[in-house]
């Protein structure tokens, strides 16, 4: 699900949250009536061992793309399924509190239960925005910013319609899992104010759904083991979404092969020694996997494996976020989730982290790297695990003073993982990228001070002219003043340059666009010079009616459509897409293009007037094209 935003103090970005269906065994409850061939409800019973074979299955995971909100952490309270009988099957055991900010590179899985088999024709999602963490970046800082609807009212409890097109049904079968895409849009209507205090975030929250999910990202799953088959390759969890310390959502069996990677405690294994002990931590350790889902036989394969002392909240309390800023051994920690081994995970605005000789330092993807506290350097995304030494701190009072919490990780480890860089092109030669950085992972670069990252004073790294080593990379398609994107990690603390080692390097033709557009609350009839069902929509740039959000952003570069040398086109990616109506209470949305166009001209046409729109996909900028496979049209009701 994409989001665009729009400040008035400063004009925020396109973001994404999309909750993604994934899949494999699970053991829930299910829901009754069948709304289709095949056994009925009462054949199938989860618990009842001699009727759970007539069950399939369905697993949900929830993901976010690039965003620029530093937090958005709000409580899902139920995924509600309907037959096309009428009955409903109800996939979330528990309230779950999600943030979806923190989950804008991979997807995480949800909940998962056996379903009596039949046709699947909708259903709801209720999310509760009362006790919303929602923080959004302002003037080099931190803030908060609180949902709110038409009216500026504080948002509450809000139920969003699930709605599948008719080409694209849900088959629930006896014996085999299905797969569900469930896409929670916000992108054609969530403008951000920065004038009040707390900010707003004006939304109008509404639902799209996939059977065949476009996207497809890195699964993580999170549980307690249940059991380890060393023959067999895998092992089973009872599933615990985001950084739950309990409930039931389901179990799932993890396949792992000769590659996957274990991190264990202090110790690091590859393949069958690395399942031997898992299997010597014993029933009820937490586990993180980070994976593959094969679509077709719905096996999810790991990766890698982090078990025991190696997941934050067992042992030791953990902090996810990026270093901002470091003097001596302090390292200060922004967009920060703090995961407590007594309470829930909660975001903090600013953790500060205390390493010393006794820190364990490791990197994701190099197991064997030998490392110290020196390899940690401002920018660097990390993991670090230890105790909090003053747990006392308040996390209610987000409007208050911005006390840091204070992990202590002299005696813990620090767990460096991939940092992901925006920006453009300075200039590129052989083996290196200069680059003006605009942001790190999902935070803003005015958050780093990048003092003492250089030999000297002289060669501290530069954010307008960031230097990266590629080695062998190709980086021919690059052109100097275009977006890039690279993956990678920061050069240890105090030695650069380079600034940065990448691992993958992104030109701006392979970057993801976004482009947003709205004509207010009254919307408009004429929001396009022209509309064709196979060469697209064309803006029409002269409407009157066009508001504050008129933007097209390729990574984190922001680009005024009225800059553009001409009018934007909208046009099909290919012959499968999504493509969205929604007027209030209801959305409509159609896998074919061209139901799309006939749609959305008719309902023009009957007095409906488009309010705003959001669009993704990549974009040409010699034929001013953004080839979507995501369309979403926000409307006014038909008169």
């Amino acid at each position: 699900m994409n989001v665009y935003l729009a400040g008035l103090g400063r004009l925020q970005r396109l973001i994404s949250l999309l909750v993604a269906a994934a899949v494999l065994a699970a053991c829930s409850s299910s829901g009754s009536g069948s709304g289709g061939s095949g056994p009925t409800a009462a054949s199938c019973n989860p618990a009842d061992p001699t009727t759970a074979s007539e069950c399939g299955e369905l697993l949900v995971a929830v993901t976010d793309a690039d965003a620029d909100f530093v937090s958005y952490t709000v409580d899902v309270l139920s995924v509600s399924l309907q037959r096309r009988n009428g009955a409903s099957v109800e996939m979330l055991p528990a309230a779950t509190r999600i943030d979806f900010a923190e989950l804008s590179t991979l997807s995480e899985l949800l909940t998962s239960a056996l379903v009596a088999p039949g046709d699947i024709a909708g259903g709801s999602i209720r999310v509760d925005y009362s006790n919303a963490e929602i923080f959004v970046e302002s003037a080099g800082g931190v803030v908060l910013a609180e949902a709110v609807d038409d009216t500026g009212a504080k948002l509450g409890v809000v139920d969003l319609e699930i709605q599948l097109d008719d080409r694209e049904r849900l088959v629930i079968t006896r014996g085999r899992t299905a797969l569900l895409s469930i896409d929670f849009d916000l992108s054609a209507s969530h403008e951000v104010d920065l004038t009040f205090a707390p900010a707003r975030v004006m939304t109008r929250p509404y639902l799209s759904a996939e059977v065949r999910p476009l996207d497809e990202k890195e699964l993580r799953v999170r549980g307690v083991l249940i059991d380890v088959d060393t023959a067999a390759g895998t092992y089973d969890i009872r599933v615990r979404p985001w950084h739950r310390r309990d409930g039931d959502f389901g179990t799932l069996t993890v396949f792992t092969t000769s590659t996957t990677e274990f991190e264990i405690g202090d110790a690091s294994y590859t393949g069958a020694p690395g399942l031997a002990a898992l299997e010597d931590l014993g029933a009820g350790a937490l586990t993180v996997a980070f994976g593959t889902l094969d679509v077709s036989s719905r096996q999810f394969t790991a990766e890698i494996v982090h078990a025991g002392d190696s997941v934050g909240g067992d042992r030791f309390s953990a902090v996810h976020g990026n270093v901002v800023a470091r003097n001596g051994d302090t390292l200060t920690v922004k967009g920060a989730l703090a995961v407590h081994r007594d309470r829930p995970a909660h975001y903090r605005r600013t953790v500060i982290v205390e390493i010393g000789d006794g820190t364990r330092v490791s990197k994701v993807g190099d197991s064997q790297a030998m490392l110290d506290k020196g390899d940690i350097s401002v920018g660097q995304r990390i993991v670090a695990f230890g105790q909090f030494t003053n747990p006392q701190v308040a996390s209610n009072d987000p409007l208050g003073p911005d006390i840091a919490l204070i992990l202590d990780a002299t005696q813990g480890r620090v767990r460096m993982l991939v940092t992901h860089l925006h920006g453009t092109v300075n200039s590129v030669v052989a083996g290196q990228l200069n680059m003006r950085l605009r942001g790190i992972d999902r935070l803003g670069i005015d958050l780093f001070d990048f003092t003492g990252t250089g030999v000297n004073a002289m060669s501290d790294a530069d954010p307008l002219d960031y230097e990266v080593h590629t080695g062998s990379l190709q980086l021919d398609a690059l052109e100097v003043d275009k977006s890039v994107r690279v993956f990678g990690f920061v050069t240890p603390f105090g030695e650069a340059p380079p600034d940065f080692t990448g691992r993958t390097v992104v030109d701006h033709r392979d970057i993801p666009a976004a482009l947003g557009i709205g004509w207010g609350l009254g919307g408009t009839a004429v929001p396009f010079s022209s509309m064709n069902p196979m060469t697209g929509l064309v803006l029409d740039m002269a409407n009157p009616q066009i508001g504050t959000r008129h933007h097209l952003l390729l990574g984190r570069e922001l680009v005024n459509l009225f800059d553009l040398t001409g009018p934007a086109t909208i046009a099909p990616a290919g012959t499968r897409g999504l493509y969205g109506i929604w007027e209030p209470g209801h959305i409509e949305q159609f896998a074919d293009f061209a139901d799309f166009h006939d749609e959305l001209v008719n309902r023009l046409g009957a007095g409906a007037n488009a309010q705003s729109l959001a669009a993704y996909g990549t974009f040409d900028e010699t034929t001013l094209t953004l080839a979507a496979r995501k369309v979403f049209v926000h409307m006014t009701p038909t008169q």
